[in-house]
């Protein structure tokens, strides 16, 4: 499966304001990277990816719909993965994540 457009288009809207963003084709899905780190993906799965702090992976996990992102059977410490198409329905949904995959990325030195 690939990514979904229209989630992607929403990413973009959300990130517009933002300086030194670039989109890249990653593992079937759209990575946007700032400063050359990612901090949200359209999935190739139909979720949203989203890049925190590794220290709060385990204090944001509460909500159903939030999960640890895992890359061939192995849990991803700071990469949080929203699947379901209700969470994403709307931008307004997940637009506290993206700003939040933003804030961590920025606190990292540019690649």
């Amino acid at each position: 499966m690939s990514y979904d457009e229209n989630l992607a288009s929403r990413l973009r809207a959300l990130l517009a304001d933002e300086d030194a963003v670039a989109e890249k084709k990653m593992f079937g899905g759209l990575g946007f990277l700032i400063n050359g780190n990612m901090c949200v993906s359209a999935s190739s799965t139909g979720g949203l990816l989203v890049r925190i702090d590794p220290a709060d992976t385990d204090a944001v996990l509460a909500p159903p719909h939030v999960a640890v992102m895992k890359m061939r059977g192995r849990s991803m410490a700071g990469w949080i993965g929203r699947s379901r198409p209700k969470a994403l329905k709307t931008s307004a949904s997940f637009a506290p994540w993206v700003k939040r995959g933003v804030a961590f990325v920025k606190t990292l030195p540019p690649k």
